[in-house]
């Protein structure tokens, strides 16, 4: 019989009438005094409890090391040596709790200095905001909703319905007949265009191989996850995930300027020529609006902040006075890009899908849309109705990541987990699907060349393939290799005439392909001699 808390014969035992264990009476009654409790079952226990258990008087035998002068000597030395454990055993948990404390207060200290540093940045960019505000002239007239500057954040004034939804201005009639009207001139102007002569020819692209490589975005942060390009000035935009901007002159292979007033990914990017415009849309939500000065730079002059996700595409309208964005809250919003204003934002009650992708068809008139479970929508833009949904056994399996319109205006190209399917708009059916890939690998990106003659595919690589109609076949021209060892290209974008072809991965290079220099002048002569 063992005393449960000293271990050894106890002198006057009692036993708890709770747990049933054996205690030596004075040790128990200590530390029920102290704490009130079991000391093995930690149940309340009181000195009432305990029932004294009657042994016979025999003395307790002396421990046989006892009984000598050298193993009385053994006994202090296990003690001592089990002391000495002890305390070293203390030393260390102390050096321990020093080196513990010691990286918090470095913590602390660090995280302090950025706080201030923070502090420091928001108050100049509330100064810098407000002078900004005083200095741009108010608009005298007009249906765009005014901008407010509350505590240096600036933030669109709508009247706000019953529901607790902003309510949009809409698209007006004025906006609608502007729409037709574009789509009737180009509508027009596509029945009349012919393949332009200095489109690239196949024997010319079977030949493309990397012809530089550009390192724009960071290296703790790497990915490119959408390239556009400004075809007349021949400028490379390329958003990344280290939340920069970068706009690239390809013939001097200089960088114009960097855009860093994102907070998180940029994930879509889009020029719009006329005006000297860049349009960003990113993972912080916000749609942010650049302009272009005479020294190349941009300054940011319009930011949106209507979508409550991470916004996935950005797509500018023919006329290029109005554009769209997608965003995984399941809305799409349609903006006048003079004024910054939100005309309208669409969602389906009825749909939880994020939308992972958009794009305007050439004439203007119709918005394709595509969600993170695989559906592909069709957009009315002047009724901001949907007229044509493709799920199912006919739609994608995964996130739609891609899409395009040819030039043509009758074809559909979207791209998701199972590869790109071809849609003709004309009869809203599938005519082709192109597998590229194993099942596992995701096509990232498809891309019509704007002559309507060519289209590429990205996943693991790149593939270039030969534009035919519904009834033949579509034929590989070329394929190019992911370069940058990362097996996943995000974007990809044809240059002019399909010269070059300029391609993102998940590290922080861009990659042009096209003829190396020799060839690319011998080519040049010809198509002079030609013409």
């Amino acid at each position: 019989m063992i005393c449960a808390i000293s271990g050894e014969v106890p002198e006057d035992p009692v036993l708890s009438t709770k747990s049933g264990l054996l205690f030596e009476r004075r040790l128990i009654r200590r530390y029920i005094e102290d704490h009130g409790k079991c000391p093995v079952t930690k149940e309340e226990l009181a000195m009432d409890d305990l029932v004294t258990v009657k042994t016979n008087k025999i003395p307790k035998p002396r421990p046989l090391q006892a009984a000598s002068v050298p193993g009385l000597l053994g006994m202090f030395q296990n003690e001592w040596d089990a002391l000495m454990l002890s305390n070293f055993a203390l030393e260390q948990q102390l050096h321990t709790a020093r080196q513990e404390l010691s990286h918090a207060l470095y913590q602390h200290d660090a995280a302090c200095r950025v706080i201030a540093r923070l502090k420091k940045e928001r108050d100049e960019s509330r100064t810098l905001l407000a002078q900004a505000e005083r200095q741009i002239p108010i608009s005298a007239a007009g249906p765009a909703p005014v901008a407010a500057v509350t505590n240096g954040k600036r933030a669109l004034e709508y009247e706000v319905g019953p529901d607790g939804k902003k309510i949009r201005p809409g698209i007006n009639p004025v906006i609608i007949d502007e729409l037709t009207e574009c789509n009737s001139v180009l509508s027009a102007q596509r029945k009349k265009r012919q393949v332009p002569p200095s489109l690239a020819p196949i024997d010319a692209l079977e030949r493309y191989t990397q012809i530089s490589s550009h390192p724009l975005h960071k290296t703790n942060k790497p990915g490119i996850l959408s390239i556009d390009i400004h075809h007349s000035k021949d400028i490379i935009a390329t958003g990344g995930i280290d939340t920069n901007a970068v706009l690239f002159d390809r013939p001097s292979g200089q960088v114009l300027c960097t855009l860093t007033d994102h907070s998180k990914k940029i994930t879509s990017l889009k020029f719009v020529p006329r005006d000297e415009l860049l349009i960003t849309g990113s993972a912080d939500k916000t749609v942010r609006v650049w302009q272009g000065n005479e020294d190349g730079s941009y300054g940011c002059r319009h930011t949106m902040r209507d979508h409550g996700a991470e916004v996935e595409a950005v797509t500018v309208h023919a006329s290029q006075k109005y554009f769209a964005t997608a965003s995984r809250d399941n809305t799409w919003c349609f903006y006048d890009i003079s004024t910054g204003s939100c005309l309208t934002q669409v969602g389906e009650a009825s749909g939880q899908d994020a939308y992972n992708s958009a794009a305007f068809h050439p004439d203007g008139l119709i918005l394709g849309t595509g969600t993170s479970e695989g559906v592909i929508k069709i957009w009315d833009v002047k009724s901001q109705t949907r007229v044509a949904k493709f799920e199912g056994e006919v739609g994608h399996v995964g996130t739609v990541t891609a899409m395009s319109f040819s030039e043509n205006g009758y074809f559909l190209a979207t791209a998701a987990l199972d590869g790109v399917k071809l849609w003709d708009l004309r009869k809203l059916r599938n005519f082709r699907t192109l597998s590229p890939y194993d099942p596992d690998t995701p096509t990232s990106s498809v891309e019509f060349d704007f002559s309507g003659s060519y289209i590429t595919v990205a996943g693991s690589d790149i593939r270039v393939y030969q534009v035919a109609n519904v009834k033949t076949e579509w034929n590989l021209v070329k394929t190019l290799p992911d370069l940058s060892g990362t097996g996943k290209v995000t974007s990809v974008k044809f240059g002019a005439d399909a010269k070059y072809v300029a391609v993102g991965s998940m590290d922080h290079n861009l990659r042009v392909f096209g003829l190396p220099g020799d060839e690319q002048m011998e080519e040049a002569k010809s198509e002079s001699a030609v013409q």
